[in-house]
């Protein structure tokens, strides 16, 4: 089976997005009950994952798509991780994700779902609220998402369509932050040729 998530994807190193953040505190009455992160100062974003029951599905994509030693390394990442209910939501096409021939695709969605850096949702609702409004980062598949306040929710979304709410606590690791999101950011699907 073919699956129409077929948008090249680029591996930037943009950090461009990060700029508007460095400043934000991570004070907890800024937060929203769905958008506070708990903390695991002596684990790794792998190690923390692996422990998540509700991200099963996200753990056999990134070991899928051998992505999973990147979050075991120093550098600090931001995940935007879809919880198995969002997977489950993609249906047969998220099936066929897991085909070896669509390893790059599959690989270039995950890119889509991290950003440089250590990034809580306590971070991303002050630069909201000291921004007045959304702010864009760019992501390490060389794409854009777009937080904004739903509300008391914080959203985000990819530019095509695709939209998320921050599902649940946060889990800081000592390299990142893993951030629950109900909804997979699909990339806009190619008109077929």
């Amino acid at each position: 089976m073919k699956t129409n998530f077929t948008k090249p994807f680029v591996l930037a190193g943009a950090i461009a997005g990060l700029a508007l953040l460095p400043a934000c505190s991570s004070d907890a009455d800024t937060a929203e009950p769905d958008g506070t992160t708990q903390e695991e100062a002596t684990r790794t974003l792998a190690a923390s994952l692996g422990d998540l029951p509700e991200m099963a599905t996200l753990n056999g994509v990134i070991s899928e798509a051998e992505l999973g030693s990147i979050f075991d390394g120093p550098a600090s990442y931001t995940l935007l991780a879809p919880n198995d209910a969002a997977f489950n939501a993609l249906g047969e096409e998220g099936q066929a994700l897991m085909d070896e021939e669509q390893r790059p695709v599959l690989i270039g969605l995950l890119r889509e779902h991290i950003l440089p850096g250590h990034l809580t949702p306590e971070n991303i609702a002050q630069a909201l609220e000291t921004k007045g409004g959304d702010v864009t980062m760019t992501t390490l598949g060389g794409g854009e998402v777009t937080f904004a306040k739903d509300g008391d929710t914080i959203t985000v979304s990819n530019g095509n369509g695709s939209t998320a709410k921050l599902a649940a606590t946060a889990t800081a690791a000592t390299n990142g932050v893993i951030i629950p999101l109900d909804t997979v950011l699909v990339p806009e699907e190619e008109p077929e040729a």
